[in-house]
């Protein structure tokens, strides 16, 4: 929540240029209304009134969010207005405390936490009422009520400015969140993954043909230092986003991606041409694709093969992943974790449609639609 004693740096120079206003104004109000009472009732008269406004004015620009200086401001414009009844004097409170207290009121409510916020401007209010009930004027009385309206209705505003203010920034934070979450995911699991099918093929290997363990060695140097390299990009995010490596896998990646891939043998089909998709449909292609490696190198790596088709018409971009494993219950429930639901909250993200499940009969299909008409 906004307060004075919590701005920054960076932010207080405009702290002290809004109470310099703040005195101008306030020293402007009290000069004039010095003026005015002196020359309509003589004498001493705006003694008074300007003393409690000056303090009231005070308090305004020096401690407005502060609970005891809210209170302080609204106790002294109670008893001015019964003092003046009594004494025979201007009617309160005066101009400038009444622009103190609406100040001071207005600040509470966008301040303050809401019983100290509802309650200041209650205090207003019943000084608002006072000025009625007294009879000290009806200009009095209806500058009264005005300045009181202002208050709560200047401070509602800038406090649901505040909070919402507050939701965005929480929403960019679980944004950012969500986004590395899918990163780690997407990137890293998938060389993780090639790691421990290495290293599983490894230990078979060395049983069977001890000579051939090098290759299989090589395999896990290889993916580790892809692993090592996606972490260091992720870090490089979380750092500094203009530090980080770029990561907009291209289509002719998949390619590589595809011969990276340690599991069945991939049937890979792909648009003629050079297909000029944006960014984000080409990045969350990449990772579609990747995921659903992913999955078959860890739940079905007995299919026979792997089919993955990437097709484009004026409307769409289509990907479909298919593998032809054996049915396996188990399988299907193991594949409900974070991979699926980080490709689906891509694909919707874009205002797409992703489809996963088994097939008729065996195997299991990833199957996305990702619009591309109205991104051209």
């Amino acid at each position: 929540m906004l307060n004075l004693n919590t701005l920054s740096m960076r932010d207080r120079p405009v702290g002290i240029a809004v109470n310099a206003v703040l005195g101008v104004v306030f020293a402007a109000v009290l000069a004039v209304t010095a003026y005015a009472i002196a020359d309509t009732w003589g004498g001493g008269y705006w003694v008074f009134g300007c003393v409690t406004g000056a303090v009231v004015a005070g308090l305004a620009v020096t401690a407005r969010h502060r609970v005891w200086a809210v209170a302080a401001g609204l106790g002294i414009a109670a008893i001015t207005v019964l003092v003046a009844q009594i004494g025979h004097l201007p009617a309160e409170p005066s101009p400038a405390t009444a622009l103190g207290l609406s100040v001071l009121v207005g600040s509470a409510t966008r301040t303050l936490p809401p019983p100290w916020a509802v309650a200041a401007a209650a205090g207003g209010l019943a000084v608002v009422a006072g000025t009625w009930l007294t009879g000290t004027g009806t200009t009095v009385a209806v500058l009264n009520s005005m300045a009181w309206l202002a208050a709560i209705g200047t401070g509602l505003g800038l406090r649901l400015l505040d909070l919402r203010r507050r939701v965005v920034a929480e929403q960019v934070r679980r944004d950012e969140r969500l986004e590395l979450a899918r990163e780690l995911h997407d990137i890293v699991a998938h060389h993780i993954t090639g790691i421990v099918l290495h290293a599983q093929a490894a230990r078979i290997v060395r049983r069977r043909d001890p000579d051939q363990l090098d290759e299989s060695l090589d395999g896990i140097e290889t993916a580790s230092s892809e692993a090592l390299t996606a972490m260091r990009r992720v870090v490089g995010l979380l750092r500094d986003a203009e530090d980080a490596a770029p990561a907009t896998p291209g289509p002719e990646q998949l390619g590589e991606l595809v011969a990276r891939f340690t599991g069945p043998p991939v049937k890979l089909w792909l648009p003629d041409g050079e297909p000029g998709w944006p960014q984000e449909v080409t990045s969350t292609v990449y990772r579609i694709v990747q995921e659903s490696l992913t999955n078959i190198a860890r739940h079905a790596a007995h299919a026979g093969s792997v089919t993955v088709e990437v097709t484009q018409d004026r409307h769409a971009v289509t990907v479909a992943v298919t593998d032809d494993a054996p049915p396996a219950p188990a399988r299907y429930h193991r594949r409900g974790g974070y991979g699926l639901v980080g490709m689906r909250e891509r694909v919707e993200a874009l205002g797409g449609t992703l489809r996963a499940g088994p097939r008729t009969g065996a195997g299991w299909t990833v199957h996305a639609t990702l619009p591309i008409e109205e991104r051209r």
